[in-house]
Formats: C-alpha cells, structure tokens, sequence
C-alpha cells in the first residue's frame, strides 16, 4: 500500500510544479522582498515643504519664524539620536553629551548646547568610535521645511494681486516653487493680521508652530511697551517647565513588545492560510483533470481509492511544506540581510518559536492543518467534472477558515486575549491557525497539548467519512452530488 501512496504522491508532486502558476507564486514573495527595500528608500525620502516668508515688518519676524521650525527639527533629530544611542547602549562615546540623556524633553538650552557641542556630526563621530561591528548606522531624517528667499513676482503686490502671484508661484513647474507663502505686512505689530498662502490645505503642525512664534513675539513687544526690557520680555515668554520624559527602551513598551513577538507567529498563520488555499485549488485543479481525461479510471484499476487519496495527500502536503521552507528561508535571508529597525526586530520576533518543543509545535500543526483542510480539495475533486462545477464547493470552503482568522489576527494585534481567540483554539477547522497565532500572546502548554490531541482525533474521523465520499464518488461518476447522495456517501462502507 505505501509504494501505491508513494507514486501517486511524486506524480501529484511532478503535476503540480509544471503548472506555471506554482511558479510563478513561488516567486512572488523572493520578488517582493528584493524590490521591498527599493520601493521603501523611495517613499522613505521626504522632500522638506518649501516655504516663503515675505517680511515687510523689517526682517526679525521672518528670522524668529525660520528660527523656531529649524529648533523643532533639532529637536526631533536630538530626540531619534538619543533612541538610537538607548537602542544600542552607546552611550559611552560621551556620557556628558544631551544625546546620551534618556529621560527629558529636550529644551531650548538643550537644543543649543546641541549645536555648541558640533551637533549631529560631532555625535556620530564619537559615536563612531565605540560603535560595534555590525550595529546600523543613524540615519537622520529630512527637515520638514526648508525656507527660500523671497521671489520679485511677490516685492511691492499686496492683497489680491499678491495672492494672484502666489498662486501663479505653486502652480508652476520650477523644482525650487513653494509650496506655502507667508505675508507678514508692513504695519505689523500694530496691525498683527499674517497672510498664509497655501497650495494645498496647510499642515496643522505649520499653523500651530506660526501662530505660537507669533504669538510670542506680540506678546514680547507688549511687555516690552509697558516697560519692560526686551531681554526680560523674552526671558518670561521662553520660561517653560523641565518635563522628565520616562519611555521603556526601543522595543522595550509592552505594546511594542507584544506587537513583536506576535509578528513570527502571525506570519506561520497567514502562511499556512495561502499555502493551503494555492496547494489545495492545484490538487483540485489536477483532479479535475484527471476526470476529464479518463486517468481515474486506469488508476482505480492498479490501486485502491484510500491509496490514490493519501498519495494525493501527501503530495500536496510536500509542495505546501517546499513553498514554505522556500518562503521562510527567502524572509530570513532578507531579514538578516537587512539593517536598522527590521535587524533589530528580528531577535524578539523569534524568540516565542525558537525553543525545541515550540518547532515541534509548530511543525505538527502546520502538517495536521495542511492534512484538515486538502483533504477538503480532493474531496470536492472526486465528487465534480469540471472547475466551473467546483466553483460551488469552492467558496465555503476558503471563506470558512479564512473569515474568522482575519478576526483573529484583529484580536491579538488588538492585544486582547478574548473569548473569540479561546473559542477558535477549541474549534478543530481553526486550531492550527489560532495555536500559530497565539504563540506570541503566550500559550499555556496543556492548552497546546489538548488543542493538538483533539485536532488528531478530528483529522481522524474527517480520513473516515471523507474516505467514504472520496470512495464512493469515484465509483459515481456522473453522477450530480446533490446533498442527499453526498450524505448517502459519508455512510457508505467500504466493500
């Protein structure tokens, strides 16, 4: 009986790897990953939104404005520096640095000694000199704005005419046109109203930053008219509170934590998900065919139908288990392969399927979920003529396991153990998927164990009710498998 099951299993084996498809399919993941990190850099690169200020005031506002944004991005760039440093415990390349200071919001006095010191140059090159080997370098994002001087077409145009001109500038095609406009008038601060130009709806981060940096320049003049002196007004207005900022480490949230350790066993869920579903329309595909052509016949006459079943089993569970191992090893070449965050996710990523027992695990429910759901496929192949037929048996069959996974990848990205992900861990056609999922929330191992027992013992009474369909409507061809003869079929007993 196994030499039977063996050669029907190569001959499934060699029917599905000359499809085109299997292919084709088989590259698709390869492809995306080399062509991921390309597309990636290319969104990655954020041109700074242009921006003109136009200052009939005498200069000081436009300089202020220009001032407050170009702190801003210092302080972001302080504040990504820092992770980075935290990150990789860097900070002995200057433990006095304001980089290496974890736990505060950065202040203005913060931002200066920042540039004193040399800014971000001078930190990676200290940083550089205790770096280890194979530590990612810093990668410094864009400013968000750039400034450029003001254009003629704007000198000496006020209200509507300047406006015009305005948007004759965003809606040409220079590389270097705005993309946002500020008038600051020639009365100003007696008459405080700003123009802002925009060529599209301007981003609240902007307005917020303009209407404070004006804000505190009218307030400063204020108190510098009733008597104040400037150096004092200023001081007032810059007085802030020192906010101590405590964060867990990079990786270190209990959100960010879960969402990484759930990011391996989510992928083998998903995984099993397309595999079946590509494996089990081939062997659907090929049986079909086989009708078609009078093949099950010449089989049915040098084997039994248990043995054409299992070999056909068998072979679709090695093409599953080929596209995976050649999936999985393309994601961790390129995972391995690849610097900066992604690198650093990798580790706690595989830390909840990185012990003995758990591969195990991992490879009994993949190969008892593959055997649940193809035996599926091959039933429908024997009961049906042609595809157009099988489209009917096709769509429960997929949309059955597939809707309520999507609600349970949902829940555990959600974080929530619910009553659902429970559920779906009892329920035999769900099992493999929610025990792979859930590895990353934590399993209990007698859960896994009884989950694994009575998934065994539903795959067993599926092989003996669907042996009997698969049997008996072999022997029917012809025959339309209405619901009264599949039931008919499910009791029938082999003779």
């Amino acid at each position: 009986m196994m030499n039977n099951v063996l050669l029907v299993a190569g001959r499934e084996i060699r029917q599905i790897l000359a499809m085109k498809s299997f292919w084709l399919t088989l590259l698709i993941l390869p492809v995306a990953l080399a062509l991921g990190p390309i597309f990636t850099s290319t969104l990655d690169e954020d041109e700074p939104s242009r921006v003109v200020i136009v200052d009939r005031s005498g200069g000081d506002v436009a300089a202020a404005i220009e001032a407050r944004f170009m702190a801003d991005d210092d302080r972001a760039t302080l504040r990504r520096l820092s992770r980075y440093v935290q990150r990789y415990d860097l900070e002995e390349a200057d433990p006095q640095a304001v980089w290496t200071q974890h736990d505060r919001w950065y202040t203005d006095a913060d931002i200066a000694t920042f540039r004193a010191s040399g800014g971000v140059d001078s930190a990676l090159e200290k940083i550089a000199a205790v770096k280890p080997d194979g530590v990612p370098d810093f990668e410094d994002e864009n400013p968000r704005y750039t400034f450029t001087p003001a254009t003629s077409q704007l000198e000496g145009l006020q209200g509507e005419e300047f406006g015009q001109a305005a948007q004759a500038l965003f809606d040409s095609d220079a590389d270097d046109a705005p993309e946002m406009v500020v008038l600051i008038g020639e009365n100003y601060p007696e008459n405080p109203e700003i123009g802002l130009f925009s060529a599209n709806q301007p981003n609240p981060v902007f307005v917020s930053g303009l209407q404070e940096t004006l804000t505190g320049d009218l307030r400063t003049r204020l108190l510098a008219s009733r008597g104040i002196t400037g150096a004092e007004a200023a001081a007032i207005q810059s007085a802030v509170p020192a906010i101590a900022v405590s964060t867990p480490p990079p990786g270190g949230g209990a959100r960010e934590a879960l969402l990484v350790r759930s990011i391996v066993p989510l992928a083998l869920a998903y995984i099993l998900m397309m595999s079946l579903m590509l494996t089990g329309s081939w062997m659907l595909q090929g049986s079909v065919e086989e009708r078609s052509n009078k093949l099950l016949e010449s089989l049915l006459a040098c084997i039994r139908p248990e043995e054409l079943m299992y070999g056909k089993l068998l072979g679709g569970l090695a093409v599953g288990l080929l596209m995976i191992l050649v999936w999985g090893g393309c994601a961790g070449i390129a995972a391995y392969a690849t610097q900066g965050v992604i690198s650093d996710l990798i580790r706690p990523a595989l830390e909840p399927v990185s012990s003995p027992g758990i591969i195990l695990a991992i490879l009994y429910f993949f190969i008892a979920g593959y055997i649940l759901i193809s035996a599926m496929f091959v039933a429908i192949g024997a009961m049906v003529d042609s595809m157009s037929e099988a489209q009917g048996y096709l769509m429960p069959v997929i949309l059955g396991p597939l809707l309520p996974i999507t609600f349970l990848i949902q829940a555990i990205l959600a974080g929530k153990d619910s009553m659902l992900i429970d559920l779906l861990t009892w329920i035999p056609l769900w099992t493999p998927f929610a025990v792979l999922a859930r590895l990353g929330l934590g399993i209990e191992t007698w859960v896994m164990i009884a989950a694994g027992a009575s998934l065994a013992v539903a795959i067993l009474v599926e092989m003996i009710f669907i042996g009997r369909l698969f049997r008996a409507s072999l022997l029917a061809t012809g025959q339309k498998p209405t619901l009264k003869r599949v039931l008919a079929r499910f009791r029938a007993q082999p003779q």
